[in-house]
């Protein structure tokens, strides 16, 4: 079955994670960033107002002692908030692991207002040190209390008071099933309409076979973890220049360990758009190393591009809540009606073709994305697996398939059909 290629245009909503992105993901980045930020005002401030030495209507006129008090106070009480903000978080996050499932940790350590919350408190505590030091008053050969730099101090206590109501609304509704099931199934639900669009492709029609000469195999070197982007411009150019065909050997969300092939390349010894050949070996290795640089390998999984990973999420909260211990299967009911939204516009779209064509149309990355069974697949065994015994879970995942067999497409209603016969009626 031929299917028509994608183009560069219709593969640039599929994008990789900026480098932004990649550098504040780590929950401590976005505190240490505020925290460096509040110590640089905390020296920066009082520096321009001393040199500037001019008075400022509307802010602290207590002397050197009352802005040492101030700043005391403020300095304890936002460390000891902060710890009561950390054992907060670290509380959710075992209820989280033990309650919905270990795979949504990553969702709840994203979630940007609990990183920006500790880190204005540990900022405000760093700056009001910061500015301490600065107050001069009594014995000093020269008394000086930055009242610009005290007043903002006060000012950022008021942000900590905001930005705790914040933290505390977002904690309570992060622990609610509805919730963090339906946040899942948003993102689940972009990345239906960027990686399976209802145009697959506007490239021509075409089976790709690979090519009869020898390949070379790309490795991932000393990295290991899963396999969490692909750059698919980044890569088409580079094998354009190269006059090269890539093939990526790994699915996105895979395990990929040291040295392990994770692509082949034909083409490489042939020579690049120019005409010259790549007689250099380190120019040869300079391309190899452009590719496989486009293959992003990261510890967690992300979800961006993989979307067998949202469903897994979704999945694994319905097995916890069906294990014996837990035993709730109306949470395993609002996870299959989630899995429903997430099917429904997929089983009525082609699986988009693995190639990638450049502007010439000329096949240049070979990717398969994983087909729609097997996410159907996915989505229905294991549930009907640990739920084929309750009431509900049976009944609903019919009602599920029943209603998708409407929707989709004829190729796909024997394997919709073969779940609904595997599936006991109650």
């Amino acid at each position: 079955m031929t299917a028509s290629a994608r183009t560069l245009d219709d593969v640039r909503s599929i994008v990789p994670p900026t480098l932004i992105e990649r550098a504040f993901r780590p929950f401590w980045v976005l505190p240490l960033v505020v925290s460096i930020a509040c110590i640089a005002a905390g020296l920066a401030v009082p520096t321009i107002e001393e040199a500037l030495g001019k008075q400022v209507p509307f802010v602290f006129e207590g002397g050197p002692d009352g802005a040492r008090g101030l700043l005391s106070t403020i300095a304890s009480a936002m460390i000891s908030v902060t710890g009561l903000v950390f054992s907060i978080t670290m509380v959710v996050l075992q209820l989280a692991s033990s309650q919905f499932t270990p795979r949504v940790l990553t969702n709840f350590l994203a979630r940007r207002v609990s990183q920006l919350t500790l880190g204005v408190f540990t900022g405000t505590f760093l700056y009001s040190l910061t500015v301490l030091r600065s107050v001069r008053g009594g014995n000093d050969i020269a008394p000086f209390v930055p009242q610009v730099a005290v007043t903002l101090s006060f000012v950022l206590v008021l942000a900590c008071v905001a930005l705790f109501l914040a933290f505390i609304r977002e904690i309570t509704m992060s622990i609610q099933v509805g919730y963090v099931v339906s946040q899942i199934g948003d993102t689940a639900a972009k990345a239906v309409d960027d990686l399976y669009p209802e145009d697959p492709g506007s490239g021509p029609e075409m089976r790709w076979e690979p090519p009869s000469s020898q390949a070379r195999w790309l490795h991932s070197g000393d990295r290991h973890g899963h396999l969490t982007h692909v750059d698919y411009e980044d890569m088409v150019r580079t094998a354009k220049a190269a006059d090269a065909v890539v093939e990526i050997v790994v699915a996105i969300g895979d395990v990929v360990v040291e040295r392990q092939p994770v692509a082949r390349v034909w083409g490489l010894s042939e020579g690049v758009s120019t005409g010259d050949l790549f007689d250099d070996v380190e120019e040869t290795r300079s391309v190899e190393k452009a590719l496989t640089d486009a293959l992003g390998i990261g510890q967690a999984r992300s979800s961006r591009q993989d979307l067998t990973f949202r469903v897994r999420q979704l999945v694994d909260i319905a097995e916890r809540a069906l294990s014996p211990g837990i035993n709730d299967p109306t949470t395993a009911i609002q996870v299959i009606d989630e899995l429903h939204r997430i099917l429904r516009p997929l089983v009525g779209r082609e699986t988009p073709s693995p190639c990638i064509v450049d502007d010439d149309e000329v096949v240049r990355v070979v990717h398969r994305v994983p087909s729609v069974e097997s996410l159907l697949a996915l989505a229905v065994e294991e549930i009907n697996h640990y739920g084929g015994e309750s009431l509900q879970v049976p009944r609903h995942l019919h009602d599920m398939l029943e209603d998708l067999s409407y929707a989709a497409r004829p190729e796909l209603q024997p394997a919709i059909t073969l779940w609904r016969e595997r599936i006991p009626r109650v």
